[in-house]
């Protein structure tokens, strides 16, 4: 079966179906998936059947992986294939990964290109996961907005005294890993498409260069009002077997916790390595 690519949005997304990420791709292949992830920011990669290793081998279509800051949430016997779930407390409230808009380890001096999730189990109904296309939410920005941010940089942390949620609990091993902070323009060029981007991360945007805090903030709470408009939204309904891999250049994203927490939500989880931003 040759493989097809098909838009899911006007703007944002791909269901990609007829190619098993187990086995080797031809040239052609490789190429055309590289490019619609680029092009379409994120793909949906149906009926996958993966092991652990699998799945690196999978994720490793598209680059290089880069560890995770969480060390401990591991699949046992596979250190570097991560997983999200619902299972975790912190203080007796539930930790639902990504609950709120952001892009992944925004921390980090080099912020990873991909995040890829592989569904493993799902509740029956509900945990969607939204992504928000962050080049159309720069392009439709009023031009005194983007003369305004067009030079400013933000300063990235593990977890921003500001953010809007708890994060998981992180062992002291992974805290003496973490990097320096990450200092990242709020509208950066994308390396691969030539388009320029917002980008933003309230969980993680601890400060912007040079501006007081509260100003600082009066701004992110208006750059992510404007960007998580429902016009640049592909929201994605998991199936199992689903690998959904996005442009952490490209998109925001958050999860839905509006499922029945007795039934158990389980995926892998990768990410690949990516660049400074510019």
């Amino acid at each position: 079966m040759s493989v097809s690519i098909t838009p899911l949005t006007e703007h944002t997304g791909a269901e990609v179906h007829g190619v098993d990420l187990r086995k080797p791709l031809d040239d052609a292949t490789h190429e055309a998936l590289n490019q619609a992830f680029v092009d379409r920011h994120v793909l949906v990669i149906r009926d996958q059947e993966f092991t652990p290793e699998d799945f690196k081998t999978a994720a490793q279509v598209f680059g290089m992986l880069q560890p995770h800051d969480k060390k401990a949430r591991h699949l046992p016997g596979y250190p570097d294939v991560y997983f999200v779930s619902n299972d975790e407390f912190v203080n007796g409230r539930r930790i639902i990964p990504g609950e709120t808009f952001h892009t992944d380890h925004s921390n980090h001096p080099a912020p990873p290109k991909a995040t890829t999730l592989f569904a493993v189990q799902l509740p029956s109904r509900g945990g969607d996961t939204q992504y928000v296309n962050m080049h159309r939410a720069y392009e439709e920005l009023p031009d005194q907005t983007k003369q305004r941010i067009d030079h400013l940089k933000a300063v990235h942390v593990y977890i921003s005294k500001y953010s809007p949620r708890p994060l998981g609990a992180i062992d002291e091993d992974s805290v003496r890993a973490l990097p320096p902070p990450g200092v990242h323009p709020i509208v950066h060029t994308h390396r691969d498409n030539g388009r320029k981007a917002l980008f933003l991360n309230p969980v993680r945007m601890e400060s912007i260069v040079g501006m007081p805090d509260q100003e600082a903030l009066a701004l992110i709470d208006q750059l992510m009002q404007h960007a998580t408009q429902e016009r640049y939204e592909y929201r994605h309904q998991w199936r199992t077997g689903d690998m959904v891999i996005w442009d952490n250049r490209s998109v925001m994203h958050q999860a839905n916790p509006d499922y029945d927490m007795a039934e158990r939500r389980f995926l892998y989880r990768l990410m690949l390595k990516g660049a400074p931003l510019v």
